[in-house]
């Protein structure tokens, strides 16, 4: 679940229609895998003129500690109901970075990773491994899914989720109205709170990955 990344509620109907996104915000998250405490994630976001960067950075806890640092950028365009991911890198220690570049004119994505680089077309509504987040943040009113193709130095992957309706969601930093978003069911399943006071921002989420389950949920944030 880690390696997906952070990767992400309210009453009734799914309504998504966030606050607009603050200028900057820093979250920092508990990633516990059976309620043990794993790693510290700490996500930045900030925006001006229209451009965005988003930064998560994780560290290992205890003898996760022994895996290292791994840092993952999204950069790009906030536009009118969107955004446009330009540049994504994904930084871990022992490995080589994985970086993807969105040619928006062109309408294609290009990979380096392993030392190859190759580049095709888009697929619809492509996104990044960080992008997808701001992309849900922004989805229109009345929005029932979010369907995007997830881009990284790898290749590609599609991802659906489904705005299951708003509601409380508590966490050690206090308790907020969200829209919960969910991908998949049973022994794969993702659950993320969007919450409204910070523009559609997660501040937790819960994952069950073949029967492992992982709550990542803030701790601290920083206007």
């Amino acid at each position: 679940m880690i390696r997906r990344g952070l990767a992400l509620l309210f009453l009734l109907a799914a309504a998504p229609a966030y606050a607009q996104l603050p200028p900057r915000l820093a979250i920092t998250y508990d990633v516990l895998r059976n309620g043990s405490a794993v790693a510290e994630i700490v996500g930045s976001f900030q925006q001006a003129d229209g451009n965005y960067q988003l930064v998560e950075t994780w560290r290992g806890r205890g003898i996760y500690a022994l895996l290292g640092r791994a840092k993952r950028t999204s950069v790009g365009r906030l536009i009118s109901g969107g955004v446009q991911p330009r540049e994504y890198t994904d930084e871990r220690s022992g490995r080589d970075t994985a970086q993807a570049s969105f040619d928006w004119n062109a309408k294609t994505a290009t990979f380096r990773y392993r030392g190859k680089t190759r580049t095709e077309p888009m697929h619809p509504n492509p996104q990044d491994r960080l992008s997808f987040i701001l992309a849900l943040a922004l989805a229109p009113a009345g929005s029932k899914t979010g369907d995007y193709h997830l881009v990284d130095g790898r290749g590609v992957s599609h991802h659906i989720y489904d705005f299951a309706g708003r509601e409380r969601v508590q966490t050690p930093v206090g308790e907020f109205d969200a829209v919960k978003v969910v991908r998949g069911k049973d022994d794969d399943r993702l659950e993320i709170w969007l919450a409204t006071e910070f523009g559609g921002l997660p501040v937790r989420s819960v994952g069950v990955d073949k029967g492992t389950r992982w709550d990542q949920v803030a701790t601290r944030i920083e206007r």
